[in-house]
């Protein structure tokens, strides 16, 4: 598995800028979303730049400097599952790109995409409520972090296309990458 400076180079600064984002989320507690969320694109980058298999070790190098290095273990958990649901979905996004005969494409992305979000997030739900809200949880408090989760799911998911379609490939090309 050849990379070659540039590259090397690279996946290094993005590593450094994902763990600092992660460390910045727990000092900067109104953007705490927004920064795990900022974070969790660099694996994005570290896949398109690259192939998934380095995109795999950068998430799991990224994971581990989180956990060694920040304060807020939830905040790395949190990294952790955005960082992963990238992954899967760039995963997925490769494997029906690389198939010729498979119709619906799409559709079966974005099924692929919530299946993951909901195999992750449900069990968090359910064993960890108190992640959620601190009171007293009821069936329809549960359903309502259930259907906001989905619809965060679609808006987490757009912002990480609109950033990898228009703002990475504008810095791509200035750094001639």
């Amino acid at each position: 598995m050849y990379v070659n400076a540039k590259k090397m180079a690279l996946l290094g600064l993005l590593l450094a800028i994902s763990v600092l984002l992660v460390i910045l989320g727990g000092v900067i507690e109104t953007s705490t979303f927004f920064l795990m969320a900022a974070a969790a694109f660099c694996t994005g980058i570290a896949i398109r730049e690259n192939n998934i298999r380095i995109g795999l070790a950068f998430y799991l190098a990224s994971v581990i400097l989180c956990f060694l290095i920040a304060p807020n273990k939830l905040y790395c958990i949190t990294y952790s599952v955005l960082g992963l649901y990238i992954l899967i979905s760039e995963f997925a996004f490769d494997r029906l790109s690389a198939a010729p005969a498979v119709r619906n494409r799409k559709k079966i992305l974005w099924i692929i995409k919530y299946a993951a979000f909901n195999i992750m997030y449900i069990p968090m739900l359910v064993f960890f409520p108190k992640l959620f809200f601190a009171g007293e949880i009821k069936f329809w408090l549960l359903a309502g972090f259930w259907l906001a989760g989905q619809v965060l799911l679609f808006v987490y998911d757009s912002a990480y296309r609109y950033f990898q379609n228009n703002i990475w490939e504008k810095t791509r090309k200035k750094l001639r990458l």
